[in-house]
């Protein structure tokens, strides 16, 4: 397995970066992955980076060296990343829990899966085409071209508000994709609301088509923090670029796993679950923290009025 890929985050002009990305590979996989914490509640740069250590961990204990299901592993390991940030609000007492955005892929056997959950986003693009991008869970997209989707009128005033994430006291939806087969030189482009929330879809898809990833990322994040100017919002992407064996060059960037023993795993993400938390929350567990936390926000709502 061989690819290229680049990876940058940018504070812009918040007071922190809640953004957080990373990658990890073994000699038959690769999991790229990026989340964004969500502003409005307490410590979304943690939940960010609980659900990056939450998957990271599964997915080094289940590649070996392949995934054996890559849709289960997504959807056992998203609910598990769920879980542990509602544990985190639990045993802290938080009278409202963490939350993030949420978006992976993993290439495979020569072939691409892909998982999301809010507005965090995955752009597939090939020979300078937009092959297919994520549909972010707003109101505003999810009615785009569907009129049988209505918009609550709760959310009609602004319809770009995400109606799920992980984090949250509700069971979180999220979308999974693939497989899609992959060609030499197809790219994919995770990143968070503050690229694309700055650029449009071509602006995105033209620097991906045209460049390397390790010259379309960077430019792309500059870009849409000029665009953005003194308010901008963290901007975050990781970016992967698949390479075949006769057009693979051994430069700065680029990985190879054809020498990596079965048992290697490679990551930038510090990969853990925690001490109190293995990811294996039964379903009584998970009602039982849901209620504890409804409950917090209930009786802060209430001595605020």
């Amino acid at each position: 397995m061989k690819f290229s890929v680049f990876q940058v985050s940018r504070q812009g002009g918040r007071q922190i970066n809640e953004d957080r990305m990373g990658y990890c590979y073994t000699n038959g996989s690769g999991l790229f992955l990026l989340a964004d914490g969500m502003g409005g509640h307490p410590e979304g740069e943690v939940a960010a980076q609980l659900a990056l250590q939450t998957v990271a961990a599964m997915y080094q204990k289940e590649a070996k060296p392949e995934l054996p299901d890559i849709r289960g592993f997504f959807s056992t390991a998203v609910m598990a990343a769920h879980r542990r940030i509602l544990r985190y609000a639990i045993d802290r007492g938080l009278s409202d829990t963490p939350r993030t955005t949420f978006v992976a892929a993993v290439v495979q056997g020569n072939v691409a899966h892909w998982v999301h959950c809010g507005d965090s986003r995955l752009y597939f693009v090939r020979d300078g085409e937009l092959l297919a991008r994520t549909r972010d869970h707003s109101y505003l997209e999810q009615q785009h071209g569907d009129p049988s989707v209505t918009i609550p009128a709760m959310a009609e005033a602004n319809r770009n508000v995400l109606f799920t994430c992980l984090g949250s006291p509700a069971k979180p939806v999220f979308d999974i994709a693939g497989p899609v087969p992959l060609q030499q030189g197809d790219k994919m482009l995770l990143c968070s609301d503050g690229l694309w929330g700055s650029l449009d879809d071509t602006d995105i898809v033209f620097h991906l088509g045209q460049k390397p990833v390790s010259v379309a990322t960077p430019e792309l994040v500059e870009l849409a923090l000029a665009k953005a100017g003194a308010g901008s919002d963290n901007v975050t992407v990781v970016a992967m670029e698949w390479e075949t064996p006769n057009a693979f060059e051994e430069t700065r960037g680029n990985v190879s796993t054809h020498q990596m023993d079965d048992e290697v795993f490679a990551s930038t993400v510090q990969a853990g679950l925690g001490e109190a938390d293995d990811g294996d929350l039964d379903d009584a567990a998970i009602e039982r923290s849901i209620a504890e936390i409804n409950a917090a926000i209930r009786r802060t709502a209430s001595r605020k009025y």
